[in-house]
């Protein structure tokens, strides 16, 4: 068993560089899927999910070729396969973009109910619906989907909430279709442009991604013969914002895209700290407690739900009582329970939480719950009096690229040690 050990309090200082979009690159790698052709990836984060990703795609016949551990050519020419393996399938979330890609190729597609970090109820109904308003013919049997369509054909779709995944995926399964899709109440992450941003390098016809209405204009095929990089991530960005304010250090974070941060800075100003914006570089430093604040997640431009559970480790800090409220998944609280033995004051009460700030976190044995949570837990064990041990790191190798480097480049203590 692997565990990170992480040894404390120490400021986090100097320059960190965020690795390519764990949100988009998931959805851009199946949506390779619609090309008859070759494309190459460049700016992927080297995480497990990439890495199973490819691992799916190369069972239905695509030939991957890593020209560095950040960069992929992919070629499509000779799919061999519309059942993808239930065993890859299910181990994340994101898995599910292949019945989008593969409805939109092949005209039909199996797989496994997709997996990922247990945040609570997380249908997928909305897919679902659209793919069925497109033409398709969806059943789920035992844990597995099966969809089918003979030609889909573009229709208007309303998104009954608002939904990252459903509304990527449905896009990336009208670009063959034949007519124009509309999809109303699209979700507006920045990860949705980018793969509206790939496809159309590849020759989609993709319109108004990042508002609350998409247009698709079906196209005939895809070109390809193109290369595309991925969107610097968003999250792995906010991520090293907030452990610069938790263990009041000072941070420069370097590709980043700084509009994308609005709502974190905002609410970095407001418990006290210090953010310079440079373009593509962001500035953070604190040299004092933090201020108490309110938090509620929202879809984007809101404050985001993957950056909760860090910004819980900087109120569990602060000076004061702070409030969040979690408003997309019910069980993104398991992460208090850790910061608790930790030495936090936390009670979380169903979607809400509230948090008497400490003046110190203390080094305990802690568990990452989620992906998300096992960075929060990175931060607070940097800023703990004493040795923290975090154990199931695979949640965090998910979704950030050689965690325990970037911080300790950065002037953390900690090792990855194997028990």
């Amino acid at each position: 068993m692997e565990k990170l050990v992480v040894t404390g309090p120490t400021p986090l200082k100097g320059e960190v560089t965020i690795s390519g979009a764990k949100n988009a690159a998931v959805a851009i790698l199946p949506a390779t899927l619609l090309i008859d052709g070759v494309c190459t990836i460049e700016n992927i984060p080297n995480i497990s999910d990439i890495k199973i990703s490819c691992e799916i795609l190369e069972q239905l016949g695509s030939k991957i070729t890593w020209n560095n551990k950040n960069s992929i050519t992919i070629e499509n020419s000779n799919l061999t396969t519309t059942k993808a393996p239930l065993d890859l399938t299910s181990k994340f979330r994101a898995s599910y973009y292949i019945i989008g890609a593969m409805l939109g190729r092949m005209g039909e597609i199996e797989v496994g109910m997709p997996g990922g970090c247990k945040l609570g109820a997380r249908p997928i109904d909305q897919h679902i619906k659209g793919f069925e308003l497109l033409g398709a013919n969806v059943t789920v049997e035992k844990g597995t989907i099966y969809a089918k369509a003979k030609k889909l054909k573009g229709s208007p779709i309303y998104m009954d909430i608002v939904s990252v995944g459903a509304t990527i995926n449905v896009m990336i399964a009208s670009v063959l279709a034949k007519g124009t899709t509309i999809i109303d109440n699209a979700a507006k992450e920045p990860h949705i442009v980018d793969v509206a941003n790939f496809l159309n390098t590849m020759g989609a016809d993709i319109r108004g991604a990042g508002t609350d209405v998409i247009k698709i204009n079906g196209v005939e095929k895809l070109h390809g013969n193109s290369t595309y990089s991925v969107v610097p991530d968003q999250i792995e960005a906010g991520t090293f914002m907030l452990a610069a304010v938790a263990t009041r250090g000072d941070l420069i974070i370097k590709n980043c895209i700084t509009k994308h941060l609005e709502s974190i800075t905002a609410k970095i100003i407001e418990v006290g700290a210090n953010v310079e914006d440079n373009g593509d570089s962001i500035h953070v430093w604190c040299n004092k407690r933090p201020n108490k604040a309110n938090i509620k997640t929202l879809p984007y431009p809101g404050f985001p739900t993957d950056l909760q559970p860090q910004m819980g480790v900087v109120l569990s800090l602060a000076n004061g009582t702070s409030i969040i409220n979690e408003s997309i998944w019910e069980s993104r609280f398991q992460y208090t329970d850790e910061l608790n033995k930790m030495g936090a004051k936390i009670t979380a009460q169903g979607k809400t939480a509230f948090f008497e700030g400490v003046k110190k976190l203390y080094g305990a044995p802690v568990y990452s719950s989620d992906l998300r949570a096992g960075a929060a837990l990175v931060i607070a064990g940097t800023a703990a009096n004493g040795v923290t041990e975090i154990y199931n790191l695979e949640h965090i190798d998910r979704g950030y690229e050689n965690i325990e480097d970037k911080f300790r480049k950065i002037g953390a203590k900690i090792e990855r040690v194997n028990e």
